[in-house]
C-alpha cells in the first residue's frame, strides 16, 4: 500500500494564511463591485468633456475627425487608437457617448485586472513554493494599487488611487495604464522563454498602441519594459537582444504610420509646465504609505536580488521624477506611476513570497494597517455609488461634488454649432456636440489657439465695445452664447442676442440673432 505524503511545513497553508487570503479577494471583489458602480453613475470632472467630445467627433467621422473641441481640420492626439475603436463602436451601434464611454470603462477595467493577473503570474516562482498564493497575490496588488497611497487625496489622470480611478476609469489613460500590465507581462515571459521573433513584435505593437493612446501612460510603460529587460534572469542572449530590437523597430515604425496625428511631433510641444506643477506639491502627505511600505518591500527585494526588475523601474521612474523638480520640467513628474506601481506590487508581493514566514506575517500586519489607511482617506468615493444622504457623516463630509453638465442644452444647440462660452463650461459643452470659439482645455496642436483664447476674453471683457462683441460672434461663426449673469459679454437685452434656456447652475442659453 502507498503510503500518504505530507506537505512540507513550508507548502502548508496555516489557517490564519487562508483566512487571510480569503479576506484579501473578497476585499478585491468588494472593490471591483464598487467600481461597477462607479461606472454606472459615471462621475463628471476633469477631462471627460474632451475624452467624450472625441468620441462624438470620430462617431462622426471616423477618417477626418478633425480637432475635437472646435471648428477646425487640426490633427489632435486624442484621435488615439483606443479613442477610434470607442468612436466607431459609437458609429455602429448609434448608442450615445456617455454609454459608449461607460463601456469603455468597464472594458478599460477587465484590461487592468487581468493586467495585473498576468504581471503577478510572472513572479510566480517566487510565492515560497505555493503556487495558490497567485491569486492572493494578485487581490493584494489590487488592493494596494488603489488604497496604498497616502493620507491626502491625489486626483489625476493615469494615476490608480481610488478616487481618482474613480473619476478617470473611463480615460484613454486607464486603459494604456491596464495595457501596461499586459506589456511587462508578455515581456516578461518572452525574455523568460527566449521566445521566437513573433512574441516580441506583439509586444512592440502593444507597446506603440500604449504610447499613442496616452502618451504619459506610455512613458510609464516604456520604464517599466526597461526595467523588465534590464532585471531579466538569464541576461538575455544575443538573439533575444536581436528580437527586442524587431520589437522596438515595429513599434517606432507604427507610431510614425499613424495616420491621425504626428506623434514625433510631440516632442516640440511646449507649455506643459504650469499644469504639471502640482505633481511636485505635498509629496509626504500623498504618498508617505506607499515610501514606507512599498520602500520597504523594494529593499528587500533589493538584498535578494541587485538587478530586480521591480527595483529598476522604481529607479528609473525617480530619476525622471527627480529630474523633473530640479530643472522645472515639470511635467516629467507624470512618470510618477512608474515610482508608485512597483512599490505597491512589491508590497504586496512581500506578503506572498518572502521565504522567510516572520516576515510574511509581519508585512501582512503593516499592510493591512496601511490599506485600511488609505481606505479611510478615500471613502468619500462611497458617495459615487450612494446617495450623500445615506452615507456616515464622516464619510459624507469626504465626499466631492461631481460636475452636473450641460445635457440641458441638446434640445436646443445641434451637432457642430459653434458656443460663446467661458473657459469652465467650455470644457463640458463639447461634449455633447457642439463646438466652442475656445478650447476649453491646453490644445497644442491648434495652431490659432492664442487668437480664440485672445477672442473669448475680448467677448466678455467689460471694456469691449458692442462692434468688438459682434466682430467675434461672426468671425468664428457663433451661434449661441452661454454665460452666467455678470460673465460680461452683449447685454441679456441685446437685439443680437435671443433668451432660449437657463441651465441648473445659473448659467443662460442665448440664440445669436441675424
Amino acid at each position: 500500500m502507498a503510503r500518504a505524503t505530507t506537505a512540507p511545513p513550508s507548502a502548508r497553508a496555516t489557517p490564519r494564511a487562508t483566512v487571510a487570503g480569503v479576506l484579501a479577494g473578497v476585499c478585491a471583489v468588494l472593490l471591483l463591485v464598487l467600481m461597477a458602480g462607479v461606472v454606472l453613475r459615471l462621475p463628471w470632472a476633469g477631462d471627460l468633456g474632451v475624452h467624450a467630445a472625441t468620441i462624438q467627433r470620430l462617431r462622426h467621422d471616423l477618417l477626418h475627425p478633425g480637432d475635437p473641441l472646435v471648428d477646425s481640420g487640426t490633427p489632435s492626439p486624442y484621435n488615439s487608437p483606443w479613442m477610434l475603436l470607442l468612436g466607431a463602436l459609437a458609429k455602429v451601434t448609434g448608442l450615445s457617448v456617455f454609454v459608449v464611454l461607460r463601456i469603455a470603462a468597464l472594458m478599460s477595467l477587465t484590461v487592468l485586472v487581468s493586467g495585473v493577473w498576468m504581471f503577478v503570474g510572472t513572479f510566480a516562482a517566487q510565492f515560497a513554493g505555493q503556487a495558490a498564493r497567485r491569486p492572493v497575490a494578485s487581490a493584494l496588488v489590487l488592493l494596494c494599487l488603489v488604497f496604498l497611497w497616502g493620507t491626502t487625496l491625489f486626483d489625476w489622470s493615469g494615476l490608480t488611487g481610488l478616487h481618482s480611478l474613480a473619476l478617470t476609469v473611463s480615460y484613454p489613460s486607464t486603459f494604456a495604464l491596464g495595457a501596461s500590465f499586459w506589456l511587462w507581462a508578455l515581456l516578461r515571459r518572452a525574455l523568460a522563454r527566449a521566445s521566437g521573433v513573433g512574441p516580441f513584435v506583439g509586444v512592440g505593437v502593444l507597446w506603440a498602441v500604449i504610447l499613442l493612446s496616452h502618451q504619459f501612460t506610455g512613458v510609464v510603460a516604456s520604464l517599466g519594459a526597461a526595467a523588465m529587460v534590464c532585471g531579466a534572469r538569464p541576461w538575455p542572449a544575443r538573439a533575444v537582444w536581436l528580437r527586442l530590437a524587431a520589437a522596438l523597430a515595429t513599434g517606432l515604425a507604427l507610431l510614425g504610420a499613424w495616420p491621425y496625428y504626428s506623434f514625433f511631433s510631440l516632442f516640440g510641444v511646449g507649455g506643459l509646465e504650469a499644469i504639471h506643477r502640482p505633481l511636485y506639491d505635498d509629496l509626504v502627505g500623498r504618498f508617505w504609505l506607499a515610501a514606507v511600505v512599498g520602500g520597504a518591500a523594494l529593499v528587500l527585494r533589493w538584498l535578494r536580488d541587485r538587478r530586480d526588475p521591480l527595483v529598476l523601474m522604481c529607479l528609473l521612474g525617480l530619476a525622471v521624477f527627480a529630474a523633473g523638480g530640479v530643472s522645472g520640467h515639470w511635467s516629467w513628474g507624470r512618470v510618477l506611476p512608474a515610482v508608485l506601481i512597483p512599490a505597491q506590487v512589491a508590497a504586496a508581493l512581500e506578503v506572498c513570497c518572502a521565504a522567510r514566514r516572520t516576515v510574511r506575517v509581519a508585512f501582512g500586519w503593516v499592510l493591512g494597517a496601511a490599506l485600511l489607511t488609505g481606505a479611510w482617506t478615500q471613502a468619500g468615493t462611497l458617495g459615487y455609488v450612494l446617495p450623500r444622504a445615506d452615507l456616515p457623516s464622516a464619510v459624507a463630509a469626504k465626499y466631492r461634488e461631481p460636475w452636473t453638465g450641460f445635457h440641458w442644452l441638446t434640445p436646443w444647440v445641434r451637432y457642430g454649432d459653434v458656443v460663446m462660452a467661458e473657459q469652465w463650461p467650455a470644457r463640458q459643452i463639447p461634449a455633447y456636440g457642439p463646438y466652442t470659439v475656445a478650447p476649453g482645455y491646453p490644445d497644442f496642436f491648434l495652431p490659432d489657439e492664442d487668437a480664440r483664447d485672445a477672442a473669448v476674453r475680448r467677448y466678455f471683457a467689460p471694456g469691449s465695445t458692442r462692434g468688438e462683441r459682434l466682430a467675434v460672434l461672426r468671425r468664428y461663426r457663433v451661434r449661441w452664447v452661454v454665460a452666467r449673469r455678470g460673465d460680461g459679454g452683449l447685454a441679456p437685452g441685446d437685439p443680437a442676442l435671443k433668451r432660449v434656456a437657463a441651465g441648473p447652475g445659473g448659467e443662460r442659453l442665448y440664440r445669436v440673432v441675424g
